[in-house]
């Protein structure tokens, strides 16, 4: 499994980016897929959470109302729709997948067994 993420960027806050996660083969429609993010000093937070099989959707509470994620399944991509950036938001962004056989509990707290490199956002 390959995950690749893109779309991070400096904006100002209020602002809006939209992260891409390109991943290999059919695992955006198969498994449970996330987002994560971590900043120096910080643990690594989950962001959201999709589960592939539901379409059901997890977020922490940090981020509800402001961030949405997505997928496109003909393009086997994950998306990251974040609005009204706060300073607070500033961290490298990752996304990850859970294996297809455990995807059934998808949640920004499980544990997730595929990680992308990372995209950095930062709000000033």
């Amino acid at each position: 499994v390959q995950l690749v993420e893109s779309g991070g960027g400096s904006v100002q806050a209020g602002e809006s980016l939209r992260l891409a996660c390109a991943a290999s083969g059919d695992v955006v429609s198969n498994y449970c897929m996330g987002w994560f993010r971590q900043s120096p000093g910080k643990g690594r937070e989950g962001v959201a959470a999709l589960y592939a099989g539901s379409g059901s959707t997890s977020y922490a509470d940090s981020v509800k109302g402001r961030f949405t994620i997505s997928r496109d399944n003909a393009k086997n991509t994950l998306y990251l729709q974040m609005n009204s950036l706060e300073q607070e938001d500033t961290a490298m962004y990752y996304c990850a997948a859970r294996a297809s056989w455990r995807a059934a509990y998808c949640s920004v707290t499980a544990d997730f067994d595929y990680w992308g490199q990372g995209t950095q956002v930062t709000v000033s």
